[in-house]
């Protein structure tokens, strides 16, 4: 009875034991036929579908880098879209393997995938299938679907479907509108960069596509284990020097006064004085990069850095800062300043404004912003050194900046100047500038006399994390450092006579206008028509900023005192802005005559 009951326990287990010895033969056939497949008679099988052309590939994608501001606020970011493709013939074609027989596999088993992925019907895609095959059963391309997400990109390849190819487009944002627009730049629907730093930097924004390739089945069942691949490189970060809370302030701003003084454009530029970093640099008009088409094209550039002018009365300074620097005149000499003055070599000069004749000091001159007086002062200077101050102030040469369509402004040589030229250039005029040369004049002024290289890009992070900063000029000593004192000095005095008072509660501010005459492009001037600007440092006791506004040919005012509100309301925002601590001590006051 014992051993029957044993051998009824016994049986049980035995088929068990043989289930699972059959199971593993069959699981050891399978791996042997695996590593069969694809390690002993690997190359023969990948030989034999690169003899069939059987490839397959896909595109991997690289993502425009960004443009940010100072702070790291965003100013331009990329969106990847993609263009969803089928190749109609291959999806009508596709085969599996059933039972050791190949057997079609209709499109119509794919379809509602798809669909599903492109949030469409599954009659809509299969109709795209059938059309193009009806026009032409060869056909081996049809557009599926445009500017899908990245989200759905993915769950398309994830389907594994050898029949859908991809297009990538990059989707360029500005979340900011127009803030800094004309310095940006904008890009084409197709990707292109076509102005500003979208173009100029595009080395550090534009990124690397990668492949990823494989070998398939003829049923376009991708091989495992083939597959190879060129990863994507993401485009860097660009970051600029620009504050763009700033920037929006002072576009709102110029914008209304160059409204209200019904000129042509205006623009506002602020620079850092000890490291000639810009900081704001506002025009109006200015273009939105998301929809520049809906801006003229000469407003989609930027005119601060193509437009020059004749600077005027703001190089009246520029002079005075040789004569001193040369030891040639301070403050309090003078000179015998009347309305009109005819000089030996017959060239004749007048104020713009009637006054009495009298000894009046380089201060004072100054102040009075007179063209007698500074062109008598400036015979104190041969033409050739006046030439090189100029020179090295950075008339005639571009900013280092290096802006796009940047002019360089023109300076001609000393042995060319002319009777007439020999004082008009005392005062601004036979020579042209742009307005941030002028700021890097005052900025040298601001800064001890050392000219620093003004420079709107910050640096590039490359997609590895690698900080490339711009290769920049050297700082460069302009005068000394007593000479750019004595100059903040005679400045404030101007901001502090006559009709440009400047007021910038709690802080003292140096400033100098300039009303400049237009070319008439003959030889001469227009007549009544005027490039007016004004530039101002503060604080005066231990500068920090350089602003300079412009105004192309006001017409309420046409005088520089149309540019007076701008630069007061700009210097007021900048000192709040950067929370510049007020000024200590009392300005240097100078007599205007003795």
């Amino acid at each position: 009875m014992g051993a029957t009951k044993k051998t009824a326990a016994s049986a049980p287990r035995r088929r068990t034991v043989v289930a699972l010895a059959v199971v593993a033969v069959i699981v050891v056939a399978f791996v042997v036929r695996l590593v069969d497949i694809q390690v002993v008679r690997a190359n023969d099988h990948l030989a034999d579908a690169s003899e069939k052309g059987l490839h397959g590939s896909r595109t991997l994608f690289g993502v425009r880098g960004s443009i940010v501001d100072s702070d790291g606020d965003v100013l331009a970011t990329s969106t990847e879209l993609y263009d969803a493709n089928i190749d109609p013939y291959l999806a009508t074609n596709m085969t599996d393997r059933v039972d050791g027989e190949e057997v079609d596999v209709p499109f119509s088993e794919f379809a509602p995938d798809v669909a599903r992925v492109l949030d469409m019907d599954t009659e809509d895609v299969e109709k795209i299938v059938e059309d193009a095959v009806a026009e032409d059963p060869d056909d081996r391309w049809a557009r599926l679907a445009q500017d899908i997400t990245t989200t759905q990109y993915v769950d398309l390849v994830d389907l594994g479907l050898p029949f859908l190819s991809f297009e990538a487009k990059s989707s360029r944002s500005y979340p900011n509108g127009q803030v800094a627009g004309n310095l940006i730049g904008y890009m084409s629907s197709d990707g292109e960069a076509l102005a500003g730093y979208e173009r100029m930097s595009d080395s550090c924004l534009a990124a690397s596509n990668g492949e990823e390739s494989y070998q398939q089945s003829p049923g376009g069942i991708r091989i495992p284990g083939t597959e190879t691949s060129t990863p994507a490189v993401d485009g860097g970060t660009l970051q600029l020097t620009i504050d763009s809370d700033l920037q929006w302030y002072l576009q709102e701003l110029i914008a209304e006064e160059a409204a209200d003084k019904k000129a042509n454009w205006g623009s506002i530029t602020v620079v850092d004085a000890k490291t000639g970093a810009i900081r704001a640099a506002a025009e109006s008009p200015s273009v939105d990069p998301n929809d520049p088409v809906a801006t003229a094209p000469e407003d989609r550039g930027s005119r601060l850095f193509r437009t020059t002018f004749e600077p005027g009365s703001t190089f009246k300074a520029v002079t005075a800062a040789m004569l001193i620097d040369q030891g040639k005149a301070d403050p309090l000499s003078t000179e015998w300043v009347p309305n009109r003055e005819v000089f030996p070599n017959g060239a004749v000069v007048n104020d713009a404004t009637d006054h009495a004749a009298a000894n009046y000091t380089l201060a004072g001159v100054l102040d009075e912003s007179l063209n007698v007086g500074i062109s008598k002062f400036s015979d104190r200077l041969s033409m050739q050194t006046r030439h090189d101050y100029l020179e090295k102030f950075g008339v005639g040469t571009p900013t280092a900046i290096g802006f796009a369509g940047e002019e360089a402004g023109v300076l001609h040589p000393a042995d060319t100047w002319d009777a007439q030229t020999r004082y008009t250039t005392a005062f601004g005029q036979a020579f042209t500038v742009t307005a941030p040369q002028v700021a890097n004049v005052y900025q040298a002024f601001a800064n001890g006399g050392v000219k620093m290289p003004l420079h709107i890009v910050e640096s590039c992070t490359t997609a590895d994390g690698e900080v490339v900063e711009p290769e920049l000029p050297e700082p460069e000593r302009i005068v000394k450092e007593s000479t750019a004192d004595t100059m903040l000095n005679l400045i404030e005095n101007v901001a502090l006579a006559g009709d440009n008072t400047i007021d910038v509660p709690g802080y003292r501010v140096g400033v100098k206008t300039g009303t400049a005459q237009k070319s008439d492009g003959e030889g001469g001037y227009k007549p009544g028509v005027y490039a007016t600007s004004i530039v101002g440092v503060a604080p005066i006791d231990d500068p920090e900023y350089v602003v300079i506004a412009t105004l192309d040919e006001p017409k309420t005012i046409r005088s520089s005192a149309a540019t007076v509100p701008a630069l007061t309301d700009a210097l007021t925002q900048v000192m709040k802005n950067y929370r510049v601590e007020p000024s200590s001590g009392n300005p240097t006051i100078y007599p205007k005559t003795r």
